[in-house]
């Protein structure tokens, strides 16, 4: 059986990961996963069952039901149980609550355990923040991304605007700052660039412009 090629992307908050990720996978034709998409449908699973609010936060309980969880992608659309939740998994309450979720290892081992078995069966386009480091540490292309805080606020804020009314740019900057902190410190696969992993601030490059410098990077390691 061929091995099949696995391209990591990772990076903090909205630094464009997935939107490179998907151009890729689009034109590679191959599989795009975004594990951060996994992360917040069990926080929003957490959230609709009580277990996480903005005061309490049952880990024990997430952690017991797991297994009641099934996450899988259609068309890029994340379904949590069947239900596409791709809207609501994108509001400020999710991204509130999932670095708390990201920290616990029970859930971090379930998802790593799916995110590889897709890796196993596919050619995959894969971003995150442990990717390169955790989730596929041979993968063929590692990219680590970075980005200005002000601008990566400004890019979740006009995402946000259209689902969320009620977000506002300073309580978006404060969210990435906070997750930041989160994301690189927490003891579990915290985020940091695989020593491998070819960095990029993508604070330099328009949208196109980034995915056609990688696409060439891509490219040359595949031999084509």
């Amino acid at each position: 059986m061929k091995k099949s090629f696995i391209i990591a992307i990772d990076g903090a908050s909205s630094t464009g990961k997935s939107t490179l990720a998907k151009g890729l996978a689009k034109e590679l034709d191959f599989v795009y996963v975004d594990s951060g998409a996994m992360y917040r449908g069990i926080t929003l699973y957490a959230q609709q069952l009580g277990w996480l609010t903005t005061t309490h936060f049952d880990k024990e309980e997430l952690i017991a039901h797991l297994d009641d969880i099934q996450l899988t992608f259609a068309n890029n659309i994340l379904l949590l149980n069947g239900k596409d939740v791709s809207i609501e998994i994108r509001t400020m309450s999710v991204s509130n609550g999932v670095s708390q979720v990201a920290t616990i290892s029970a859930v971090r081992a379930f998802l790593v355990a799916q995110q590889r078995t897709i890796g196993i069966k596919h050619n995959v386009v894969m971003d995150g923040r442990d990717i390169g480091t955790v989730v596929f540490p041979h993968a063929d292309v590692k990219l680590f991304l970075t980005a200005d805080a002000n601008i990566r606020a400004q890019r979740r804020f006009d995402e946000l605007k259209p689902v969320d009314p009620s977000a506002t740019f300073d309580a978006i900057l404060e969210n990435i700052t906070q997750r930041d902190h989160l994301d690189s410190t927490r003891a579990d696969s915290p985020l940091m660039q695989a020593t491998d992993a070819i960095a990029i601030n993508a604070s330099d490059y328009g949208i196109r412009a980034l995915q056609k410098y990688v696409l060439k990077l891509v490219k040359k390691q595949m031999g084509s």
